[in-house]
């Protein structure tokens, strides 16, 4: 399933790819080391971190906990629990195997687009 994602250059770091509520529910499992999270646990913890001034539905977080595991950037198992059963999460990338992901995810696009001048690009910045 190909991860459709807008790039701006103009913004720092991970920011370039995610909205600020999805760099820090992924920054929940690499920063804080959290291993079997539930969707309940990343959102109390983004809102937390976005302040309240500013919050995400439970429903976003969960959307997006979803589509990074079925892209494989996290993974999930189902437990029971108090209404039925539900996904725990883990990463399955650490932050630089994302960001390695990414990258490749831009190069492989360019490389089949404009083969060519993506190459000259590139051998611009190893020489």
């Amino acid at each position: 399933m190909p991860w459709r994602f807008i790039f701006d250059p103009s913004q720092p770091g991970l920011r370039k790819i995610l909205k600020d509520h999805e760099e820090l529910a992924l920054r929940y499992f690499w920063d804080e080391k959290a291993e079997d999270a539930g969707s309940k646990e990343v959102w109390i913890y983004v809102n937390e971190k976005l302040g309240k001034d500013r919050r995400i539905s439970r429903a976003t977080t969960i959307n997006f906990l979803k589509t990074m595991d079925e892209l494989g950037i996290l993974e999930s198992r189902e437990v029971s629990g108090k209404g039925g059963y539900y996904p725990i999460y883990t990463t399955k990338m650490d932050e630089n195997e994302f960001q390695r992901h990414i990258a490749r995810t831009i190069v492989d696009s360019l490389m089949r687009d404009f083969p060519k001048i993506t190459r000259e690009v590139l051998k611009e910045f190893t020489s």
